[in-house]
Order: C-alpha cells, then structure tokens, then sequence
C-alpha cells in the first residue's frame, strides 16, 4: 500500500471515528447502549491515525492509486460503520455490513426483521449513515472521478465545471461547495416540510437525512406509509430534487449561469420520465379502481419518484397492486436518475447517449456515407466518451446478469433474484415479493446477502474502480507507486 493510500484512508477513518464518538455521547444522553458506537469509534480513530502517520499526502495521485482509493474507502467506511449495528444492535456480522453497507451507499435495502431492535441513536446513525454517503457520491461525482475519466464522467461535468480530466483546481473546489451548499440547505428545507407536514421532528430529520441522498431507510417500519398522506408529497418534491443534477439545482437557487435546467436535455428527459410515468400509472390505478384521483396521483408520483431516483421509500404496500402495475415499476427503476445527482443505476445521461447512438447507427445504414456526429444536445459526445459510455452499461448489465444469477440459485425465486439483484447494483432499496417494500432481505441466503453487498458497493461507485480491483496492471501500478 503506497503511502497516499494509506494516509487516505487513515483520514476517512479518522472522520469517521468522531462522529462515532459523537454519537455514543448522544446514545448515553437518550439513556440507550452506546458500547457499539464506543468500539466502533475506538477502531476509527486508532486504525485511521496509525493508517494517517504511516502515510503521506499527495498532490495529485496517480489513476490506480486514487481509483482504490475510491474503491476502499466506500469497503473500509462501511465495515467500521456496521459495528454498532453487531454490538448495540445485535446482528451477525454478514446482516451488520449489509445494513451498513446499504447506508453507506443509500441503497436503503434493510436486513432488519424487526424494527424493535434498534434504538433511536442507531436508527439515527442509520439515516446519518446515507446523509454521509450522499455527500460523498456528489463529491465524487463532481469534483474526482471527472479527473479519472471514469465512465465518461469529463462529458457530464466539463460544462460545468470548466474542467475534464485535470485536478482538483480551486474551481473545481468552488463547484464542490457550492454543490455541497445546495444539498445542506434542501435538507433543512425536507426537515422543515416533513415537520409541517406532521411528522414529530425525530421522524423528519431522520427521514429528511435520508430523503437528500436518495437513501429511503425510514425510521418507521411501514416507510411512508406510516405518516400523513401531505408528507408523501412533500417527500416526493425533495426525492425528484435528490434524483436531479445538483448542478442545475445550485444555479437554480443561486442564479448562477445564464442556461435554465430546462434547456439541459438531461433534465428535461428526467422530468418528463417523472411525470409521464407517474400519470400513466394513476391513470392505470384508477382504470383498475384501485384509487380515487388524489390517492392514485399521490401513489403513482410516490412511487414513481422513489424508484427513479432510487430512494427506495414506499407509501404503500406496492406488491398488492396487480401485475402490470407491478411491473411498471421495475421498468421504471431501470430508467434511473441525472447525472449529478444522489440516485444510483446507470443514469439517464448515458442511456440518452446510447438511445443517440443507436439512431445514429439507423440512419448510417440508410446513409452510408454521410458524416453523423453524435450529439447530446448541442453539444458533440467524442467517440472516447461513446465507448466508455457502451462499456459501462455492458457491466452494469454483466453485473446484474450475474447477481440475478446467484440469487436465483441461492433464493430459488425468479421475482426475488430478479428484483434483488437490480434493487442492489442501482442502490434503489426494495424489491417485489418478500423482499418488498414492507419486507426486508433478513431470510436471504448468507452468499446472497454477500452478493448484495458486493453489487451495492460496486453500483454505487460506477463499477469501474471496484471492478479495476480484479485487473492485474491495476496491482502493477500500484506497485509502482510505492
């Protein structure tokens, strides 16, 4: 491990184990365990300051050390973070990490059977769990893996930021704040919706600390079925907000740029897919007689919303709807969210760069000749980016395939493996069946739920620095750079 890496990590840890420690203050003032949280900040703050003391800082990092970076932080954060889930809240050691990899990466697929076995300080930590894995995917998203070129990722952000593949300028660090900014104050605001709507402020902060990241652990067994139907409006505002480009949303509130988010096509086919989706399946609900107007609008855009943006919240329990109505859904999980946003899947950017390509291939055929630049917008997308772009959603259905593949041979279940299998590697949360959204992945195969932890982790860093931990040459540079 080269001394970058080390001191990476260390300082991670180091974060980490304060806010653990914080919160095993916290336990202690609510009169609850706080062991969990003492142990878990105790290996934070030890293994991160001797990783830190070992190590050096670096300027700019090399590809495969920032990479496994990347890689291992999103592996290591979640291992220490689902200690007091195996101490306060007593579960195996498999079932801990699931659940703290799930916040972590705010998939929002729970393990827990019964509610009754945490705390209020662990369903907190839970929540802050996704709020924190939130900020560190737009942080990534905007200010890091441009640098990588990771999965064409300069295209998305060279606009806005000014940069592609160079490194952490100032501005890029103005555009992170800024970023980070837009996703502090849409937070308070959900807290404050939630709080009006009428939620007790427990249940609005923890909900709006996972709302934001597009996470959907809810400290209510019954998510938002539970709380008032004026929350499950207010909660589908913040969700398509934490599904958009926070980009758009910072120029929005702070007037920054001259563009409006309509003009990006991004946005524009993510709204769209938002809002057409969601009135075609109330119109649907109420030809089935299943809802009046407003219930039908209010599921069908809850739902809707939540699996788009991969939050991962129910406000019914969807599994009894009919089949169509069902899949629908699933359809609608694979659309995915924008670029720069919280959600997880593969992005509505890439699979408009992709829809480009295969009318661009189309209309060659019938011109064989003609010279057929592809565009996103206005603006050209380089045969670079294309490839990248085609390589990404082949893992990312290579990965799927695979997952689904597993869970079936382990759940002995089409609908479960399935379901799983996309919940997991898009970081959406439920899936149909008993993994739905008023179940939980608690009775699945120990290898399944390892399954599940490896698909969460590696969707929600765009698979490539995950999948790079299995190349040689990545070992090889590392090596090197010792």
């Amino acid at each position: 491990m080269s001394g970058f890496i080390g001191y990476s990590l260390g300082a991670a840890l180091r974060a980490l184990g304060l806010v653990l420690l914080a919160f095993s203050g916290l336990a202690l003032v609510w009169g609850e365990d706080p062991r969990g949280f003492l142990l878990a900040a105790a290996v934070g703050l030890g293994l991160g300051q001797l990783l830190r003391m070992s190590g050096t800082p670096k300027a700019e990092p090399r590809q495969a050390e920032g990479l496994f970076i990347v890689a291992m932080i999103w592996l290591v954060v979640p291992l220490v973070g689902g200690i007091p889930y195996m101490v306060s809240g007593h579960l195996g050691f498999i079932d801990a990490l699931f659940e703290s990899m799930s916040g972590f990466t705010t998939t929002g697929a729970t393990i827990l059977p019964s509610f009754d076995l945490f705390d209020r300080s662990l369903f907190l930590w839970r929540s802050l769990s996704q709020w924190f894995g939130g900020v560190g995917i737009i942080v990534l998203f905007v200010a890091v893996l441009p640098h990588f070129a990771v999965a064409g990722r300069q295209l998305f952000f060279a606009e806005s930021t000014g940069v592609s593949k160079e490194k952490l300028t100032p501005r890029l660090r103005h555009t992170a704040d800024l970023v980070l900014k837009v996703y502090s104050l849409l937070t308070v605001l959900a807290v404050l919706g939630y709080w009006l709507a009428g939620m007790g402020f427990y249940d609005a902060l923890a909900n709006a600390l996972t709302t934001m990241p597009a996470g959907g652990f809810s400290p209510n067994p019954r998510s938002f079925a539970g709380y008032p139907a004026a929350s499950q409006w207010v909660a589908v505002v913040f969700m398509f907000f934490a599904g958009a480009n926070f980009l758009l949303t910072a120029r929005m509130i702070f007037g920054r740029g001259t563009r409006t988010p309509w003009r990006d096509p991004e946005f524009r086919v993510y709204t769209l897919a938002v809002v057409g989706s969601s009135l075609l399946l109330a119109g649907y609900l109420i030809q089935q007689h299943q809802y009046g107007l407003e219930p039908a609008l209010r599921q069908a855009f809850f739902q809707v919303a939540s699996l788009i943006t991969s939050t991962g919240y129910a406000s019914t329990d969807y599994t009894h709807w009919v089949m169509p109505a069902q899949g629908f859904l699933i359809f609608v999980m694979f659309i995915s969210s924008s670029a720069g946003g919280a959600g997880g899947g593969v992005k509505v950017v890439r699979w408009l760069v992709m829809t480009n390509h295969v009318l661009r291939e189309l209309k060659r055929t019938l011109h064989p000749s003609a010279v057929l630049p592809l565009r996103l917008g206005t603006k050209a997308v380089g045969e670079d980016v294309l490839r990248s772009v085609s390589a990404f959603v082949m893992l990312y259905l290579f990965v799927f395939v695979l997952g689904t593949m597993v869970l079936l041979f382990t759940e002995h279940d089409l609908v479960v493996a399935f379901t799983s299998s996309g919940a997991f590697i898009g970081n959406v949360g439920p899936g149909l069946g008993r993994v739905g959204p008023m179940g939980s992945f608690a009775d699945l195969n120990p290898l399944a739920k390892l399954v599940g932890v490896f698909q969460m982790w590696a969707g929600r860093i765009e698979l490539i620095p995950v999948l790079l931990l299995f190349h040689p040459d990545t070992w090889k540079a590392l090596r090197r750079s010792r």
